[in-house]
C-alpha cells in the first residue's frame, strides 16, 4: 500500500517509539522530514538525529529525549493538523500558539519549513503541519 501521508507516518513512528520506551527510531527520509527533525532538535524535543544515506531514499535515525532520571518522554504529544484530505492554512494573524507557547507548531511556508514563532518573526503564514508539546 502506498503511503498517503508521510508526515503523519513520521509523527506516528516517533509517538510509537516513545510509548515503547525506545532510545531511537528510524524513519524513511525526505527533505521535509529532515527539516522537521532539525526543528525538533533545535527545540530540545529530541536528543539528536542523523541522516543515513543508503538505498533509494535513505532514512533519518531520531534519538529520542527523555526527562533525566525518569522514563518520561520530553514530547507529550505530536498532533497532525493539516491532513491530505483537509489542509489547514493560516495567515500570519492566525498563527497558532501551542499550549501557551510551551509547545511549537511546525508550518510549511513560502520561506520553508519553520516554527510558528519564526513565521511570526518573518511575517508569513502557511500550512500548519503539526503541533508538538
Amino acid at each position: 500500500m502506498a503511503m498517503t501521508d508521510p508526515i503523519a507516518d513520521f509523527l506516528t513512528r516517533i509517538r510509537n517509539a516513545l510509548q515503547a520506551g525506545h532510545m531511537m527510531v528510524d524513519i524513511p527520509a525526505s527533505n521535509l522530514k529532515k527539516k522537521m527533525a532539525q526543528i525538533l532538535y533545535d527545540h530540545k524535543f529530541i536528543k539528536n538525529y542523523i541522516v543515513i544515506d543508503e538505498g533509494l531514499q535513505g532514512s533519518i535515525r531520531v534519538f529520542l529525549q527523555y526527562v533525566p532520571g525518569t522514563d518520561q518522554p520530553v514530547i507529550h504529544e505530536l498532533k497532525r493538523v493539516s491532513k491530505p484530505g483537509r489542509r489547514h492554512y493560516v495567515s500570519v494573524t492566525e498563527l497558532p500558539r501551542v499550549k501557551n507557547n510551551i509547545g511549537i507548531a511546525i508550518l510549511s511556508t513560502s520561506k520553508g519549513v519553520i516554527t510558528e514563532r519564526e513565521a511570526r518573526r518573518q511575517n508569513v503564514g502557511g500550512e500548519v503541519l503539526c503541533y508538538v508539546w
